[in-house]
């Protein structure tokens, strides 16, 4: 048999070619391609519906997050009213707050200051107390507080520390005389700085401090408070277990109609209240206890009483008071 020529091959192709596409466009090929790419372009605005499905819902979720997250309440703040300040002697520091309060007993923070004596470590001498406390005392008297306005707390915490005794015997040095409060005392301090009228029927409040636990509440017009650990009860070799059990005893002593919100405040909650603070709101609704990590010590057994006061009560909404410290309520007391 004679070897076709390269051209005739390629004629015989483009025979084969020309039929297999006559009789594709013939048969409704043409057709079927166009059925075809309908369908994927639905599929893909099906898919980007879906998506945008998809991400509206999670921005809903995350709307309904925020709100759950938030506590819209703003105090009633003084008509003219006069400054007055206060001194906490706690057991992990000197603080100091100065407010300015009227006749209705309504009050507003002017200024706060931290500080670190290592008091209940017993670290610290005459000279570092007397060295703290004139500056807190100058501090008062230079932002327009009068001398007979400006007081000094001990908390209960601090009560139970050996180094207290010294510092007592330097504010009598001063000519100042120093307020002691037990843990029943300094909790209902506490809620009445801590708890705006408008819940009292429904909430109750907790003070985790360094060396005590207060919870407090109001029920029938009669105040109430109990005492349990505070956040550095590992110094004396005491357990979680033991903690967590004495607190939920202590805690279920609040009525149910009482569980609804809890006003936290103290030196862990105030941790705890940092990490998820926006911008400078007064109020701050802390996380669930579980979705917190802590490094130190003090912390992780804060977040132990605070776990165990949130399981014992089923209160899931935990309000720390950026403004609020019990002895501010000291301040609300006086005449």
């Amino acid at each position: 048999m004679q070897r076709l020529t390269v051209a005739g091959r390629l004629l015989i192709t483009a025979i084969i070619v020309g039929a297999i596409y006559y009789g594709f466009t013939k048969f409704g090929g043409q057709e079927a391609l166009q059925k075809l790419a309908p369908t994927t372009t639905a599929s893909a605005s099906n898919t980007s519906d879906s998506k945008e499905e998809s991400s509206s819902e999670e921005n809903s979720l995350a709307t309904v997050e925020s709100e759950k997250k938030s506590f819209d309440y703003t105090p009633p703040g003084p008509i003219a009213g006069k400054l007055k300040g206060v001194v906490e002697l706690g057991a992990s520091g000197f603080n100091s707050f100065i407010i300015r309060i009227d006749a209705d007993k309504r009050w507003k923070l002017e200024k706060a200051d931290f500080g670190n004596s290592l008091v209940i470590e017993n670290m610290a001498s005459d000279d570092d107390i007397r060295a703290g406390l004139k500056k807190y005392i100058g501090g008062m008297l230079d932002y327009g507080v009068s001398g007979k306005d400006i007081h000094f707390v001990v908390s209960s915490g601090a009560v139970k520390a050996e180094g207290t005794q010294k510092i007592i015997k330097v504010l009598k040095s001063l000519k100042y005389f120093v307020n002691t409060v037990t843990p029943e005392q300094e909790g209902i301090l506490g809620l009445k700085c801590v708890q705006p009228a408008e819940y009292a029927d429904n909430s109750f409040v907790a003070d985790i401090g360094s060396g005590n636990t207060k919870i407090s509440w109001k029920e029938n017009g009669k105040l109430t408070s109990v005492e349990s650990y505070g956040a550095k009860y590992f110094q004396n070799g005491v357990s979680d277990e033991t903690v967590s059990k004495e607190v939920s005893e202590k805690a279920k002593q609040i009525p149910e109609a009482n569980r609804k919100t809890c006003f936290i405040i103290g030196g862990v909650p105030f941790e705890l209240a940092k990490k998820v603070r926006k911008d400078k709101e007064r109020y701050t609704v802390l996380d669930a206890p579980s979705a917190y990590q802590l490094d130190n010590a003090k912390s992780k057994a804060g977040l132990n009483i605070y776990k165990s006061i949130a399981e014992s009560t089923g209160c899931e909404q935990f309000v720390f008071d950026w403004d609020a410290n019990f002895t501010i309520g000291f301040l609300l007391d006086l005449p």
